[in-house]
């Protein structure tokens, strides 16, 4: 299959041969989530590595590099057109522009695989060359400009538990470096295949492995996860704003007399919430807080999405937090989450002071929270809150000198519809449990809300596009995992040593002067 490949690419030049790249990379997102087509890879990344062979110059690598990262980030995510459309009238320009004008500077990384590969020898050590590169390349991602570390490669195998089990070790990135070594390995020939099918036999049978190992106690604790099932048309609406709240109380109460019923005695009954779900301000409303009281069993606790405002001496607006709060059964307010990482253009609006550009309605950015923190609420295990994207950083996600003993993650997926974009982000949620070793819990607005034990298995699902309560124990937590000692030191040195070993046989002057000459 290899060999008609490379001559059908001999054959392209010019945009025939940047095109071809562009579709290649559209194609790898087939494998993310929700197809998680993985075997595709076997295809798109020995093709782009095929093009690099007939690219004439560095240049060209360049450009076939980049125009595969466009292709991979413009089908990736096409989802992010959903948000836009949600605001159609204000933003209907940025419709056919948002997703392609992204995907330019998030394409660009794949530029460091592409020249890694064109500068390194033919064979292995060009297969471990641009895999160490990609794996920094998507290091690079998840910090540069705040970070998006979204589309990992790494993530296609978080369909389920099992494949999913060396991020314990190697946390997502690792994923992504033995999906590329995995996925290039048949260009080596017959060797190569069986190695690549020794590799995933290998990755199977550790997961296995894993998943045998006696798995920890629940904790006291019965999570009711709510999902409201909000329009996000509908859920700015001043006309909707009780009606909204009203729902969110009545499936409260509803799962909470549930898990009432089913708990085991002395469990403590917690609601949660998902990101914004409150109409009202509930950190600085005590009506709102009452009513939420009167769904609560005695002990019980919400934990809640909502703004957080903050005024002056004169009662004006000074600051907006997007935020998380306790609530308890007697409505006092035991504390609260405010986030930390927004999101540039939808939470803050970047150089604000030099672009005139305004994508926040209302003409305010939201302010940032002071970073990762546990929390003890009510007496409740300690939580490590995450707000919407937050859940995506590895390594980024728990206050390591405080180890908690579960993660809680409130999203408001709704911007995306019935898009990629929900599955895509309750991947990333189920390999931050497997990377900590510690359960997670994901409260979702309109889907899809669920809860992971710490070695990734789903415990608790509520689909998208469904309205509802969700009621389980909060499973137990493992001790601290290789990765969650670590963190993004693991993955990176694997990357750097494959990297160097690519260009093993060339003295350190020629590397430079090679890397020199791309840049």
């Amino acid at each position: 299959m290899f060999t008609n490949l490379s001559r059908f690419a001999a054959r392209l030049h010019g945009w025939r041969l940047l095109a071809a790249s562009a579709l290649l990379g559209a194609l790898t997102a087939l494998a993310l989530a929700p197809l998680h087509l993985v075997p595709v890879l076997w295809l798109t990344l020995p093709g782009l590595l095929l093009l690099l062979d007939v690219a004439p110059g560095r240049w060209r690598a360049l450009a076939v590099g980049w125009a595969w990262g466009w292709g991979f980030q413009v089908a990736g995510l096409y989802w992010i057109t959903e948000a836009i459309l949600v605001e159609a009238d204000r933003l209907w320009w940025a419709v056919p522009l948002a997703v392609p004008a992204l995907a330019l500077p998030m394409g660009a990384f794949t530029i460091l695989p592409a020249l890694a590969a064109w500068a390194s020898p033919p064979g292995w050590r060009r297969v471990l060359a641009f895999a160490g590169a990609w794996t920094g390349a998507e290091m690079l991602k998840g910090w540069a400009f705040t970070g998006f570390p979204w589309n990992l490669l790494g993530s296609a195998w978080a369909f389920d538990a099992l494949p999913v089990q060396g991020a314990a070790w190697i946390g997502a990135y690792g994923l992504s470096l033995v999906t590329v070594l995995l996925a290039c390995a048949p260009l080596l020939g017959r060797r190569g295949m069986a190695g690549a099918l020794a590799g995933l036999a290998g990755f199977g049978l550790l997961g296995v492995w894993r998943l045998q190992q006696d798995a920890p106690p629940d904790q006291p604790v019965t999570l009711v996860l709510v999902q409201g099932n909000i329009a996000q048309q509908l859920k700015w609406d001043p006309a909707s704003r009780w009606a909204i709240f009203r729902r969110y109380l009545d499936l409260t109460k509803q799962g909470t007399a549930r898990a009432v019923e089913a708990a085991p005695p002395g469990n403590r009954i917690v609601a949660v919430w998902p990101e914004t779900a409150s109409p009202f301000l509930l950190a600085q409303d005590p009506d709102a807080r009452r009513y939420v009281a009167e769904t609560l069993p005695p002990g019980g606790i919400l934990l809640g999405g909502t703004d957080r405002a903050e005024f002056g001496p004169d009662r004006s607006l000074r600051a907006v937090y997007n935020s998380l709060v306790g609530v308890d059964s007697e409505g006092e307010l035991l504390g609260g989450y405010d986030k930390s990482h927004l999101v540039p253009f939808g939470e803050y609006m970047p150089l604000s002071g030099l672009l005139p550009l305004r994508v926040i309605r209302g003409g305010m950015d939201f302010s940032a929270g002071t970073g990762p923190v546990t929390l003890r609420l009510g007496g409740l295990p300690g939580f490590s809150p995450l707000i919407c994207y937050e859940v995506i950083f590895p390594g980024a996600v728990v206050l390591q000198r405080d180890r908690p003993d579960w993660i809680l993650n409130i999203t408001n997926d709704a911007w995306f519809g019935q898009s990629a974009g929900p599955y895509q982000h309750l991947a990333a949620a189920r390999l931050r449990a497997v990377e900590e070793g510690l359960p997670l819990a994901r409260a979702a607005q309109t889907g899809i809300s669920a809860v992971f034990d710490s070695q990734g298995r789903e415990r608790a699902h509520l689909g998208l596009g469904l309205m509802g309560a969700v009621t389980t124990p909060l499973p137990g937590r493992l001790p601290p995992t290789l990765f969650s000692k670590t963190g993004l030191w693991g993955p990176g040195l694997l990357a750097l040593i494959c990297f160097l070993a690519g260009f093993r046989r060339r003295k350190p002057k020629i590397v430079l002067e090679k890397l020199g000459e791309m840049i």
